[in-house]
């Protein structure tokens, strides 16, 4: 990985991290991984790359760091969902989250989890391993969360944690690439709306009485 200059080292950087990684993200999210150039990346950032180097490492390096100011930030709708105190809210407010955050105003459409990755070459290896490995997170907390709704009894002891994951994330892959194609915030908010209709015969679960 190339270093920054001796010389480099103690200076004060002339620019904000926080506002470089935010523009690197948006690029990402743009572009894709192999899609982002160090051109695209260091132009938007408003650094050069020996900046870049220092401050954040190698692509792959500054990447990850994007993923991560990506799940704090645009997609923190996630961890909110899994504390919802229903099986029913968690999977409204992850549909709704995925909407919201896949069709805002001045930002890319779609998913930067999901536009990351692809296409697929040797040379992204660890950044897609990297984006299978958070998507996999994501769906063993969703299991998680409606395993414990199993042993709550808000889901019937015959309910399957995995499928329900699955079927969750499937859907909400699906709204991101949607969203990527040119689907407006409307025609998703149907979609979701059509998924919660039919919640209760997927869990097998009554409906709530404020949603029956």
């Amino acid at each position: 990985m190339p270093q920054s200059p001796a010389g480099t080292v103690g200076r004060p950087r002339g620019f904000d991290v926080d506002e470089a990684l935010d523009s690197a993200m948006l690029t990402f999210w743009q572009r894709g991984y192999e899609g982002a150039s160090l051109m695209d990346l260091t132009g938007a950032m408003g650094i050069t790359k020996t900046s870049m180097y220092a401050a954040f490492g190698n692509k792959e390096e500054l990447f990850r760091k994007a993923v991560d100011r990506y799940l704090e930030g645009p997609a923190a709708y996630e961890a909110r969902a899994v504390e919802e105190p229903t099986v029913r809210a968690v999977a409204e407010t992850f549909l709704r989250g995925v909407v919201d955050t896949t069709t805002q105003p001045g930002r890319p459409h779609g998913c930067l989890l999901v536009q990351a990755a692809l296409p697929e070459s040797e040379d992204a290896q660890g950044a897609h391993d990297l984006l299978r490995g958070v998507r996999s997170a994501s769906r063993e907390r969703l299991v998680a969360r409606f395993q414990r709704a199993v042993d709550e009894g808000d889901l019937p002891a015959e309910a399957d944690p995995e499928a329900l994951a699955r079927y969750l994330t499937t859907v909400g892959s699906g709204l991101a690439v949607q969203a990527a194609n040119g689907a407006t915030r409307e025609e998703l908010e149907g979609v979701v709306e059509t998924t919660l209709r039919s919640w209760s015969d997927v869990t097998g679960a009554a409906p709530s009485r404020r949603h029956a």
